[in-house]
């Protein structure tokens, strides 16, 4: 999922410059606006997936403890 947002990151960055380069000054900023929130979606999709490696980890790591004793 975050492949996707990062895609949509760049795609709206391209569509931006190419607003302010045609000096389509507001459409530039709406569009530039759109793709730092794609962004943050894409570092948040990131985040998501970084902590639930992290809990199967720390869970895998408990049973496994618990096993032991």
């Amino acid at each position: 999922m975050e492949r996707i947002w990062l895609i949509a990151a760049s795609l709206l960055l391209i569509a931006a410059a190419v607003f302010l380069w045609r000096n389509n000054l507001a459409a530039a900023f709406v569009t530039a606006a759109l793709g730092a929130v794609a962004w943050f979606l894409s570092y948040r999709a990131q985040l998501r997936a970084r902590i639930a490696a992290a809990e199967r980890d720390s869970e895998g790591h408990t049973s496994e403890e618990s096993d032991e004793k």
